[in-house]
């Protein structure tokens, strides 16, 4: 559509009038472009068990994926994918994953996050890292593997695989890079907030550090700590230096056998100005100033819908 202004014609996309003091739109699409990040839980990390030196794998990242205009990568370093255009008024599935429990006493697992979720794009929580000579569980990133066991598989475009435990466990696979060592994997930035910023960092185990992104780090004779809030972060693994069983037992000493628990996910959704979001059932910011010509909701949890609608 076309209007006359100052003398000059000029193409607009929506065209409002206003009756009795309010304002009505004569013309414009009903379809709205959706720039999105969705980031699932991360996985929680592996202890040590039975009070021995070595340790548990880190938790795998959330699986995460982006859409392009708000990051250079998606997940596992693949191409971002096209933002969706959907209806107004129409409501559409929002889901945020829950980081998943860290391992806590002998021959615990770590536990796999929970996916995020928005309308058709699904990410897949991180795997669990694995207790001493436990396999790590597949994930959105993989968890890594316990001891000598081997890391879990991560998702096509959403995360690498967690470490192959080389004796004392490994780090947690990010959605940016694979672990290296006992450091987890590299998360992936995005600047949809208007903030360059990492998501879904690996958890590290025993001296490693947490990956880029909120993952956790590891514990030496101490527990490993939590991925953080929001992030997909993986949470951190443990082990020990000189164990010789746990506290108050002669026979097995001074293990630790405590992990840290995966960070949970988030769901960012960023839509033209001329246009509002309306949400049942999650938690949510809205910040409509940070990008300009923009309006930015960042859902942190629950479960339930967004509708759009004309601002």
């Amino acid at each position: 559509m076309f209007v006359k202004n100052s003398g000059i014609w000029r193409e607009v996309s929506t065209a409002w009038y206003k009756t009795g003091g309010s304002w009505v739109r004569i013309f414009g699409s009903n379809r709205v472009t959706t720039e999105y990040l969705v980031v699932a839980g991360g996985g929680g990390g592996g202890p040590n068990d039975v009070g021995y030196d070595p340790a548990g794998g880190g938790g795998g990242a959330g699986g995460l994926r982006v859409s392009s205009g708000v990051a250079t990568a998606s997940g596992r370093n693949s191409s971002p994918e096209a933002p969706l255009v959907l209806q107004v008024d129409t409501a559409y599935t929002v889901t945020v994953g829950n980081g998943g429990a860290g391992g806590n006493g002998d021959y615990s697992h770590g536990q796999s996050g929970s996916n995020s979720v928005f309308h058709n794009i699904t990410s897949v929580g991180g795997g669990g890292g694995g207790y001493y000579n436990s396999a790590g569980y597949s994930g959105g990133s993989g968890g890594a593997g316990g001891g000598f066991a081997s890391g879990g598989a991560g998702t096509a475009g959403q995360g690498f695989d967690g470490g192959n435990g080389g004796g004392q466990g490994a780090g947690g696979g990010g959605a940016g890079t694979a672990p290296s060592g006992s450091n987890g994997g590299d998360g992936i930035q995005s600047d949809i907030t208007g903030t360059n910023t990492y998501y879904a960092g690996g958890g590290g185990t025993r001296t490693g550090t947490g990956g880029l992104g909120g993952g956790g780090d590891g514990g030496l004779n101490a527990c490993g700590q939590p991925g953080e809030p929001n992030t997909g972060g993986g949470g951190g693994g443990s082990g020990n230096v000189g164990a010789q069983g746990r506290p108050g037992d002669s026979s097995k000493g001074n293990g630790q056998t405590c992990a840290g628990a995966g960070g949970s996910g988030i769901v960012i959704l960023r839509i033209p100005s001329v246009f509002t979001a309306t949400f049942s059932g999650v938690t949510v910011t809205a910040d409509t100033s940070s990008v300009s010509g923009f309006n930015i909701y960042s859902v942190t949890s629950g479960s339930g819908t967004v509708t759009f609608n004309y601002a």
